[in-house]
């Protein structure tokens, strides 16, 4: 029995058990028992303290690690990369174990059985619909499947590049920082791409063309230009914005060998957000994938940006056939779920919990006002901290790029 199954058995069977305490105990505690314990768990603040915990601290000890490296790079840079992959891929997929095993969620991949031979062993482009609060953590959960997820980069906001834990990590990782201004972004841009020409590993790099998330406001206007440009009306994206793909394609021929389209959405229209899953609420995302290879697209850039335009209508046309039917075109394929997500997540915390149980110990015996003070107010420093980072992925946050839309 693999290590997932006994998993979801234990939840099962703790579902099983509170509907038996139920039966046994006083009316107002039938809910928690109709519920399950496990599942009251996951929603109570002392799990998400151990969780937060756990993750920022590790985050910093990873960030520590990173510095550590600096003296490296000149000696071997390409050592330096793969170790900060290693280091990478520790903080990265507790995330993708927070959503596999203690959500229970599990990402259903529709593609071509020939092209996802291909998937973990060669070098693409990821172009990934921006619609839901939890779509990065799908992305993820896909690189993680096919061993590219420690090398995965993807475009981010300048300002991130200094936020502990995970700005810095991706700092290290050499993740593309760009401040949204072309005009300022191209020289960095190209040169950051130019710096993956040599990356040692197998890397991903997730794109999301229309360059923010999708919302109401930002639809309407972005149709408003479509119509403007003579362009078709798309009802479920944004218009892509085409000269960021463009370079991109351009400056990774030769490294790159396909572009993965990749089509998000979610059944019986659940609206996943990383709070639900922090809450180990289950959601069930379809996921559906085309390798296109990159010697098909144009190289010219007008023609580039029409190819880009034509494939998002057929995005478009994907996802307003999903939403009649539920489900995507094409075969579905389950790819093994690998364990060292979980093994990583729990070791980091078993590490971490250990001297935290010695220091609250230490703390009752000592009977100092003033020290469990201090504890209670890192504890509650660490809970906000990683809370904030959650509340920046709320689609009612998301930034105001593209509103009104400079498209390019």
């Amino acid at each position: 029995m693999s290590a997932r199954n006994a998993v979801f058995q234990l939840i099962e069977l703790s579902h099983h058990t509170g509907s038996i305490w139920a039966a046994l105990t006083p009316q107002k505690n039938q809910s928690l028992g109709q519920m399950g314990l496990v599942q009251w768990l996951k929603g109570q603040f002392l799990c998400h303290l151990v969780i937060c915990y756990g993750f920022f601290v590790s985050g910093l000890l990873i960030n520590l690690l990173q510095i550590c490296t600096l003296p490296l790079w000149p000696i071997n840079k390409q050592l330096a990369r793969r170790i900060n992959c290693k280091l990478g891929y520790s903080l990265t997929s507790q995330s993708v174990a927070l959503l596999e095993w203690w959500s229970g969620t599990e990402v259903t991949l529709y593609t071509d059985p020939e092209n996802y031979q291909l998937y973990g062993k060669e070098n693409a482009i990821v172009v990934l619909n921006h619609n839901f609060e939890i779509d990065f953590l799908c992305g993820w959960t896909f690189c993680e499947r096919f061993g590219v997820l420690g090398a995965s980069k993807c475009l981010a906001k300048k300002e991130l590049s200094y936020l502990p834990v995970i700005g810095w990590m991706w700092y290290f990782l050499e993740m593309v920082f760009i401040k949204r201004k072309w005009e300022e972004d191209k020289s960095n841009f190209v040169q950051s791409l130019q710096n993956l020409r040599d990356y040692p590993e197998n890397f991903w790099f997730l794109l999301h063309c229309e360059g923010t998330r999708f919302t109401e406001e930002k639809h309407r206007v972005s149709m408003e230009v479509a119509e403007k440009k003579s362009l078709p009306k798309l009802k479920h994206h944004l218009l892509p914005r085409t000269k960021g793909f463009w370079v991109a394609v351009q400056n990774l021929r030769g490294t790159v060998a396909a572009v993965y389209c990749c089509t998000l959405n979610f059944r019986n229209n659940e609206t996943p957000t990383l709070w639900g899953v922090l809450n180990g609420e289950k959601y069930h995302p379809d996921l559906y994938v085309r390798r296109i290879p990159l010697e098909s697209i144009p190289e010219d850039e007008a023609e580039c940006s029409a190819w880009l335009h034509k494939l998002y209508q057929e995005k478009d046309k994907f996802q307003e056939d999903y939403s009649q039917t539920g489900c995507f075109p094409g075969p579905k394929v389950t790819p093994p779920c690998r364990p060292w997500a979980l093994i990583n997540w729990l070791g980091w915390t078993c590490l971490l919990l250990y001297p935290l149980c010695l220091l609250l110990v230490q703390l009752v015996n000592s009977g100092s006002i003033l020290t469990i003070m201090a504890t209670v107010a890192f504890c509650a420093a660490v809970s906000f901290g990683v809370r904030w980072m959650i509340g920046q992925t709320e689609i009612k946050r998301s930034s105001s790029y593209g509103v009104p839309l400079n498209n390019k």
